[in-house]
């Protein structure tokens, strides 16, 4: 091989390891940019999402928030109503319960005992 030959053999290895590496560095840049430009993206994507669902949504009128206002506010009331119904019936029945047991044992102590002694059985 002269001179020549090995000189324009050496320019093609050159020129080829230069594209190489412009490709990979390319390839770098193209392929995973750094977190920060990535967290970027992600918010604006987000916030673009954000706004197109915002726009979708259908809002109530006047009148349907005041018939759901009114029906959630009377299901509270009666849920309301019932548990202090059942709460003064049991509260009635211990009562009575209390003064049977008075009336059987002669003493509040020993009535008191007595329904110490019902209520661990559960």
């Amino acid at each position: 091989m002269s001179k020549k030959e090995k000189s324009e053999a050496a320019e093609k290895v050159a020129k080829a390891e230069k594209v190489t590496k412009a490709k990979s560095a390319k390839a770098n840049k193209a392929g995973k940019p750094n977190i920060f430009a990535r967290m970027g993206k992600g918010i604006v994507r987000f916030c673009k999402d954000f706004k197109g669902e915002i726009k979708k949504i259908q809002w109530p009128g006047g009148k349907e928030i005041l018939k759901s206002s009114m029906v959630v506010i009377l299901t509270v009331v009666f849920i309301g109503v019932c548990i202090f119904a059942i709460d003064w019936l049991l509260s009635e029945g211990l009562k009575l319960l209390m003064r049977v047991a008075d009336k059987s044992y002669g003493s509040k102590e020993a009535a008191t005992e007595a329904f110490i002694a019902f209520k661990n059985l559960f």
